[in-house]
């Protein structure tokens, strides 16, 4: 997975929500920090706050002005980068992508990343369904993820595995997000049984596997062009 998303090394993470928070408190080094992300996300509403917990940060929940996904000016108006000791600055950027269904488009996400690392922001890309925006045709995985320091994947949402989920980054980065994973009880010694089901679900039903002619995900009909537009401003949700 790390070679096919462009990046140095992977790791194995039994569930979504622990490699997310294993992401953001890799990426977080040295409070105060806050992580600017979209008021909608995963992160804020359904990991029961665990940046608090895990990372001690505090969270910048921005509206996006478009209504669909937060641009490079959202983040560039409401990121903290004054030096300012009453001010708790961003040190990381958490995009979603897919977010409600709306695909963010690779030239945003590249107009962020590039201002984001000039700023010393990290970003950190939760790609829960990142499968669902490749599978539009919008990008493939490399282009996605080298769009963030560390990229989240999930195995189990439409790709029918039964557990799992994966951090990819570069090899500093996952050597450190190894040893949060153990001190929080994530290392397993049995990981082998749960990663294999996983790769056999992003080889036949993503559709990585050349030679598979059943349906997979890459072959199913692509959206219809309005699909493509935000969910949350046209009230079109993909299901995804």
């Amino acid at each position: 997975m790390a070679t096919i998303c462009g990046h140095e090394a992977a790791a194995f993470i039994i569930t979504d929500t622990m490699a997310n928070q294993l992401a953001l408190r890799t990426l977080l080094f040295q409070p105060p920090y806050a992580i600017l992300t979209d008021a909608h996300s995963h992160i804020i509403h359904w990991e029961a706050r665990g940046t608090a917990l895990v990372s001690a940060s505090v969270i910048q929940a921005i509206r996006p002005a478009n209504q669909c996904y937060l641009t490079l000016n959202d983040n560039k108006k409401h990121a903290v980068l004054t030096d300012d000791v009453h001010k708790c600055p961003t040190r990381v950027i958490s995009i979603e992508n897919t977010t409600s269904g709306t695909v963010i488009p690779l030239s945003e996400l590249r107009r962020v990343k590039d201002w984001a690392t000039d700023q010393d922001i990290a970003i950190h890309m939760d790609g829960a369904r990142l499968w669902e925006a490749v599978s539009t045709g919008a990008g493939t995985l490399r282009e996605f993820a080298k769009c963030a320091d560390l990229t989240t994947l999930d195995f189990s949402k439409n790709l029918a595995a039964p557990m799992g989920a994966m951090v990819v980054g570069s090899r500093k980065a996952i050597h450190t997000l190894k040893r949060i994973r153990k001190g929080l009880g994530g290392g397993m010694r049995q990981a082998g049984v749960l990663a294999a089901a996983a790769r056999q679900a992003v080889l036949e039903n993503f559709g990585l596997k050349e030679t598979c002619t059943r349906p997979t995900l890459k072959k199913v009909t692509k959206w219809r062009a309005s699909s493509l537009s935000c969910g949350r401003a046209s009230g079109f949700r993909s299901g995804i």
